[in-house]
């Protein structure tokens, strides 16, 4: 579990809630359920407009990204790929049939599974490259449905202040009614900004972080799968894995062996 983005959230909606408990008055006045309809509502549908709902749907797991990513580091991957090259180098890849039964990451499993069967070292690469691929696709989808929200909820927050606004100046003879307008004008705007700024924009940025992480393991997995097909030495296989990470884990790394 990512536990950098929940704190990021508790602590934007803390600050928030904080400065308006310190202001007196309670949460009771920023609380509109029409203000909600205008831009809860508005944001959803420009999302459900601008993308097939197949892909609404399937931008909730993308997002769960933000909050759990369960892929392996790459340091223990390439850990993971030195110690397969031994078993090889020792036993031969059907030596590997054990180990591959027990790896938890599907995208590594099949690729390990498919070399040991007989599958070309090129053809297993080619196949892992191609659903990479489309991995990426969806990740790219997602971030912009969730970017597509964080551009309509501040939009729709300005067409609601503009439905505040036409409804207070025509109750401007009945004072009773311009608060439920001024109140419709201003927390419109107030609902869109927190959508945009606190939620949508922040995890489209933690979205695409994610997937360059989540790309560069894959990349890894494939080198280090081809790696062993060509039957590469465990030392080679570190190596040339290492020139995934920066300079200074790599040393680390060595420094360690």
């Amino acid at each position: 579990m990512d536990i950098a983005t929940i704190i990021g959230l508790i602590l934007g909606f803390g600050l928030i809630l904080a400065s308006i408990a310190m202001g007196g008055g309670g949460l009771g006045p920023f609380i509109d359920p029409p203000s909600m309809m205008i831009v809860f509502g508005g944001a959803a549908a420009a999302s459900l407009i601008n993308f097939p709902l197949k892909y609404n749907l399937g931008a909730f797991g993308v997002i769960l990204k933000c909050f759990l990513f369960k892929l392996p580091t790459a340091q223990d991957t390439i850990a993971q790929f030195k110690k397969f090259a031994e078993v090889v180098r020792k036993d031969g890849l059907l030596a590997l049939e054990d180990q591959a039964a027990e790896i938890k990451d599907d995208y590594m499993r099949r690729g390990l599974e498919s070399l040991i069967s007989g599958v070309p070292a090129e053809d297993v690469a080619r196949t892992l490259e191609i659903e990479l691929a489309y991995i990426e696709q969806r990740h790219v989808t997602g971030k912009k449905i969730v970017d597509s929200a964080g551009a309509a909820a501040p939009a729709f927050g300005m067409i609601g202040t503009l439905i505040g606004l036409v409804q207070m100046l025509r109750s401007l003879d009945d004072p009773s009614k311009i608060g439920g307008g001024m109140a419709t004008a201003l927390l419109t705007t107030l609902y869109g900004a927190l959508i945009a700024n606190v939620v949508c924009i922040p995890l489209a940025g933690k979205l695409e972080t994610r997937n360059r992480e989540e790309t560069m393991i894959r990349e890894l997995i494939i080198r280090g799968i081809a790696l062993l097909g060509e039957g590469e030495s465990p030392r080679v296989v570190e190596e040339k894995l290492l020139g995934f990470l920066s300079p200074k884990t790599r040393r680390s790394i060595l420094a360690k062996a």
